[in-house]
Order: structure tokens, then C-alpha cells, then sequence
């Protein structure tokens, strides 16, 4: 209780676009970044921070030619905010059901392929049919706190979700396939094991939140065997992978309903098929709680739904 006394007394002394101006700059720690986010100029958000400071009599940010943090007392008031904010933001939303249409703004974090094989096909016709809706999209295959950095949701890969978010099925089950082109092969052969990949030019993938490579990991028959694959290239972009594959550069592992139709055609070819396993494809994921309607029509909009 004591927290939401201070919390409360802050409020009668500071205005709530204030309170969430600071929040935003604080996330972001940055003010440009947090006034675009907000439609603000970075002056005009600076100088109501310093008047929040002003009335507060605590200075809540750190403020360096490059740089911008909260300080400890900033820190706290943070805490304090988050969850009073979110309230806010989820009674303001809630209004909607009395509207009898969804209405706010929905901030969305996912994987790149999550945005070129989910949304780019589905979210278009959500936005025509809300025009009250707003959604921010950041792409980003680094693993991301949704709470801590202000998300309504997610999209990952099934695997990679907790166990503590509620889960929502955006695709069936996936494979990924080890691809090259026949070219590639004519000069280097064909791997007959995982461990062979050992000897080729692999494109490797760099997991920018952990900072190590993607593991090459196959299943057959219930035995695992991960390799330690070796080439030229190593990526955090999966196009781009896919681009060097497509050239005859290197070996990589790309979604199999991707590359199909060149398969089928015979531009790219499959190798090691019987050890690579499908996988839970893109899920959409947020916290146990009660969510906004237009979060609840984003993801009606989203689910996947078996023919």
C-alpha cells in the first residue's frame, strides 16, 4: 500500500501526460526516440521533463550529451508507474466494448519471419476493418521481455515462449530444410550426415541476443546430433541468409514451405531431409491478464484456423 500512497500523492502533483512522457523516455532512454514514439518534439519533451523535475523536487533522469537514464529515484518511480499506466491504458481501451467497436493502440514485437509470413499477409486487412486500432510493429529475433519493454504481445517461434504466457497458434507445425543450389553441389558434393556439413560452406546464423551462433541441430529416430557448421558468412538477417544460399554461396537452413517452389523446380536442393524435424511454427503470446479489445481483435484477426 505504501507504494500506491506515494503513487498517488505524485499523481495530484504531477499531470498523467507527464507521468507518461517520463515512463516513455525512461524505456526508451532516449528523449528522441521517446518523442517520436509520442508526437512530440525532443525540446518540448525535455522541457516538460525538467518541469516535472521542477515540481517533483527530485531529479528522475541523468542526462549526458549521448546519453539520457533514469536515476535511482527515477528508477523507482518507474516501477511505480508501469503497472498504474498499464491500468490507465487498459481502462481507456476498455471503453471500446461500449463503443461496440475496438479502438487504441496495439505494440507488437516479432520475429522477422513472424512479420513476413503472419502479418504481412493478414495484418493489412485488420487495419481496414479498424480504422480505430493503431499498431506498432518492431521486428526483432533477439528474445525480448514484452512486459519490460512495454509490449501487448509477441510473435516467437512456439519452442522459444514461456510457459507462463498465454499462447495463441498463428501457423501449423514447421520444418526447416538444409538447402543449396545444384551448382554448389556439382562443386562441393553432397553431405550424407549432419556431421559432413562439418566439411562444407555453411551460412551461419548470429543470435544477436545471446551473442553465439544458431546451433545446426538434427533428429532421426529419437538420436540428436548438433554440429558446429563453418563457412563464410555469418548473418543476423534471414534474407539475407537465404539470398547467399540462392547464389550457390554456402548451405543454409531455410523454411521449407518457402522454398518449395524452387525446390520442385529444381533451382534449390534438398539434403539431409530425413533429419530435419517439424518444429511449432509462430505463436502470438502475451501475459496471463486481461487484455485490451483491440489486442483481442488483433489476434481473432491473427489465429491461425485449420481448414
Amino acid at each position: 500500500m505504501t507504494r500506491l500512497y506515494e503513487l498517488d500523492a505524485i499523481m495530484r502533483r504531477g499531470s498523467l501526460d507527464d507521468l507518461a512522457a517520463f515512463a516513455a523516455v525512461a524505456r526508451a532512454r532516449s528523449f528522441t526516440r521517446a518523442a517520436a514514439e509520442m508526437g512530440l518534439s525532443p525540446s518540448a519533451l525535455s522541457h516538460a521533463m525538467r518541469s516535472l523535475e521542477k515540481r517533483l523536487g527530485v531529479l528522475l533522469l541523468a542526462r549526458t550529451t549521448r546519453s539520457v537514464s533514469p536515476t535511482a529515484a527515477g528508477e523507482r518511480l518507474l516501477r511505480s508507474l508501469d503497472p498504474a499506466l498499464a491500468e490507465v491504458a487498459s481502462g481507456l481501451a476498455a471503453l471500446a466494448d461500449w463503443r461496440g467497436t475496438p479502438s487504441g493502440a496495439v505494440r507488437l514485437t516479432t520475429l522477422h519471419y513472424g512479420a513476413r509470413t503472419v502479418l504481412a499477409s493478414r495484418l493489412p486487412a485488420f487495419l481496414l476493418k479498424h480504422p480505430d486500432v493503431s499498431v506498432e510493429v518492431i521486428a526483432d529475433d533477439r528474445p525480448v521481455d514484452i512486459v519490460a519493454e512495454g509490449f501487448d504481445a509477441g510473435i516467437r517461434l512456439g519452442e522459444a515462449i514461456d510457459s507462463d504466457m498465454v499462447a495463441v497458434r498463428l501457423e501449423p507445425d514447421v520444418r526447416a530444410v538444409i538447402v543449396g543450389t545444384p551448382d554448389y553441389f556439382d562443386r562441393h558434393g553432397k553431405p550424407g550426415t549432419p556431421r559432413d556439413l562439418e566439411a562444407h560452406l555453411c551460412i551461419n546464423y548470429r543470435l544477436v541476443g545471446g551473442g553465439g551462433l544458431r546451433p545446426w541441430t538434427f533428429l532421426r529416430n529419437g538420436r540428436e546430433i548438433t554440429v558446429r557448421a563453418k563457412g563464410q558468412l555469418i548473418v543476423n538477417d534471414g534474407l539475407l541468409a537465404a539470398a547467399a544460399v540462392r547464389a550457390g554461396a554456402g548451405l543454409g537452413g531455410l523454411m521449407e514451405h518457402e522454398v518449395a517452389e524452387e525446390v520442385a523446380q529444381g533451382r534449390l536442393v534438398k539434403v539431409l531431409d530425413d533429419w530435419c524435424p517439424s518444429f511449432p511454427g509462430c505463436h502470438l503470446y502475451y501475459p496471463n491478464r486481461q487484455i485490451t479489445p483491440a489486442l483481442k481483435a488483433l489476434i481473432e484477426t491473427l489465429r491461425w484456423k485449420p481448414e
